[in-house]
C-alpha cells in the first residue's frame, strides 16, 4: 500500500488517490465539486445525502485524532517522517481491529486500546 498526501483538494491532486485505491462498486462523498470531476474506474459515484454514507469514515478519523496526538487538530505533536506516521497508523489500526473483535465477543467489557499491543 502506498501513501499519498494531498495538500489541496483539486482533481489533479486527488485523482492519484482514487487510482491507487481498491476498486469498489460504489464511491460515496459529500457534495464537494472536485469529486464529480474524478474518474472512479468502473464504480458508481454517489453524492451522499447529509452524512448517511460518510459518518463511519468521519468517526474513524475522529478516533485517529483522539488516540494519535500527531493527528490531532491544532497539535504541537507531529511526525518528522512519513514512515513514522505510517507505522503509528498501522499500529493503531492493528490494535483497534483486535479490540473491535474482542468487544464483539465480550460486549459488556470495554478494554483499553493498549491491552491489544503485541510485542
Amino acid at each position: 500500500m502506498s501513501w499519498l498526501v494531498v495538500t489541496e483538494r483539486t482533481a489533479e491532486a486527488m485523482q492519484p488517490i482514487v487510482d491507487e485505491s481498491q476498486i469498489a462498486f460504489q464511491y460515496c462523498s459529500d457534495a464537494f465539486s472536485t469529486y464529480e470531476a474524478l474518474n472512479y474506474h468502473q464504480g458508481l459515484h454517489l453524492v451522499a445525502d447529509g452524512k448517511s454514507q460518510t459518518y463511519s469514515v468521519e468517526g474513524g478519523n475522529a478516533d485517529l485524532r483522539h488516540y494519535l496526538a500527531r493527528l490531532a487538530k491544532h497539535s504541537r505533536c507531529f511526525s518528522r517522517s512519513i514512515d513514522a506516521l505510517r507505522n503509528a497508523i498501522t499500529l493503531f489500526v492493528h490494535c483497534w481491529n483486535r479490540r473491535q473483535l474482542f468487544m464483539r465477543r465480550f460486549p459488556l467489557y470495554s478494554p483499553p486500546l493498549t491491552q491489544f499491543l503485541s510485542f
